[in-house]
């Protein structure tokens, strides 16, 4: 598997480690570098202590989660895993074969709607219930396989909006 291989490279490579950058690949096998300001990081946390704090089922939380999909190895900003869901991925999974149920993804101005658009196509064919995004001002958006939603389904008191 060509997405494979190309993230066994980015995972093997030392001198990928030390970027400032989320690395992903794509369908080709390439690597794809994208670059974060600090207040990127910072809405990761508060999102992830956020769905500690809301989320009755504790689940797991994760940020910089590397998920296998169709179109390579991807890596959401944020994502919540039911324990049943977590339990299917092998110890040694590289990349998570297994969607999480929530993937979330923290905007910044290099994104444009056409990728954001594919990612939450591309997560909820792989398995994903639902996929958020939080523009650049903290503003939340839900998703489920039916388009866009006023709350999660999953974390209904979920905040729409994240300082």
């Amino acid at each position: 598997m060509e997405t494979a291989t190309a993230w066994s490279r980015v995972l093997d490579d030392p001198h990928l480690r030390e970027l400032p950058y989320k690395i992903e690949t794509n369908e080709h096998g390439q690597i794809v570098l994208s670059p974060h300001k600090p207040q990127h990081g910072i809405r990761q946390s508060r999102i992830s202590d956020l769905l500690r704090d809301h989320a009755s089922d504790p689940g797991t939380r994760a940020v910089e989660f590397a998920v296998e999909t169709a179109k390579g190895v991807k890596v959401p900003d944020v994502v919540w895993i039911s324990a049943d869901r977590l339990e299917q991925i092998p110890e040694d999974a590289e990349a998570s074969p297994v969607l999480p149920e929530i993937v979330i993804e923290v905007l910044s101005e290099a994104n444009i709607e056409a990728e954001l658009a594919e990612k939450r196509e591309l997560y909820l064919d792989e398995g994903a219930e639902e996929v958020w995004t939080c523009a650049e001002d903290g503003t939340m958006t839900f998703y489920n396989e039916d388009g866009p939603i006023n709350r999660s389904a999953i974390i209904s008191s979920f905040p729409d909006q994240v300082d």
